[in-house]
């Protein structure tokens, strides 16, 4: 099934009521991680390293999957190096900024979006409009994704509060050498040339009129193609300031909304679901995604997210 540039694996369920997604959600089935893993805390990767170096490694899809051509199987395999500095100071001493150092989140949703391009598969969630398409990430952090993506794509924007900005800007320059301004390689844009870096506070653009929201945060000329949202689901405070956000920087028949979410406290998540689905008197339409080909979910095996395939997705459909 499509929507938008979104491709519903099978076994996608819509949403239609957040006390039995609920249940679905937090019963056995999707219950994360077996009780002899070891403790995942909130989900940073390493708060302790000043600059991470994450590796990728892209393989060629396994033989045992359904609709792998022998091409495809015989793909090289490849490693994509990022490098990312933390604020640990930032963690500690800012109230309510979770954002400064690297989420294990990003790092899995970064890895599942390039092995599916690198492989080509036909079970990816972005349909092959994924490379002329205008992404926006609520929530940016450190710029992971910015970074990890922008080859993929037509145009990132990476945005997040205020004191985020110049750590995801430091980010891109780090990988992006010369960015904001990368130089030309063989008559073509450098790596990183599509990305660029905006504030936004969903707090402040809730609390404004809306003659004054397009003055905090101009939207562009050409639509979002997809908004991406990646582990912002645990401080019930912070619900209404996103979902406003997240209602205004999409456009009808054009945004799709990903939101990928760890299974905390039940109430985030029934509160989140219920305001979602009631945004302009229920317009939106939400789906949980199924699992890839394998059966084993979209983030791989146990990986400890909101379903087997952690995704609800959202088709801003009047």
């Amino acid at each position: 099934m499509q929507k938008g540039l979104i491709r519903l694996p099978p076994g996608s369920e819509r949403v239609v009521d957040a006390d039995e997604e609920v249940f679905v959600l937090y019963s056995s089935k999707f219950t994360p991680a077996s009780s002899n893993e070891p403790p995942r805390g909130l989900g940073y990767l390493d708060s302790r390293t000043d600059i991470l170096t994450l590796s990728f490694e892209m393989k060629p899809p396994s033989p045992s999957k359904h609709g792998i051509s022998k091409s495809k199987q015989k793909m090289q395999e490849k490693t994509i190096e990022i490098q990312l500095a933390q604020d640990k100071t930032a963690l500690r001493t800012r109230t309510g900024d979770t954002g400064s150092v690297v989420w294990k989140a990003s790092v899995d949703v970064a890895q599942m979006i390039l092995e599916q391009h690198h492989a080509k598969s036909p079970a990816s969630i972005f349909d092959e409009r994924l490379k002329d398409a205008n992404v926006l990430e609520l929530g940016s952090g450190t710029g992971l994704l910015s970074i990890a993506l922008s080859p993929l794509v037509g145009q990132y924007m990476a945005t997040d509060i205020a004191e985020l900005v110049p750590l995801i800007r430091k980010n891109l320059s780090l990988n992006f050498p010369g960015w904001p301004h990368v130089p030309a390689k063989q008559g073509s844009l450098g790596p990183g040339h599509n990305v660029s870096v905006d504030e936004l506070n969903w707090e402040t653009l809730h609390s404004a009129p809306p003659h004054r929201r397009a003055q905090l945060f101009p939207l562009p000329p050409s639509p979002f193609d997809i908004v991406l949202i990646v582990d912002c689901i645990y401080h019930p405070n912070l619900l209404p300031p996103l979902l406003a956000a997240m209602d205004y920087v999409s456009t009808s028949e054009t945004t799709a909304v990903v939101v990928v979410m760890e299974l905390r406290a039940e109430d985030v998540t029934r509160e989140f679901l219920e305001g979602w689905l009631t945004i302009g008197d229920g317009r939106w339409e939400v789906w949980r995604l199924g699992s890839d080909e394998s059966g084993e979910g979209l983030l791989g095996k146990d990986k400890p997210y909101v379903i087997e395939s952690q995704y609800l997705i959202s088709i801003d459909a009047d």
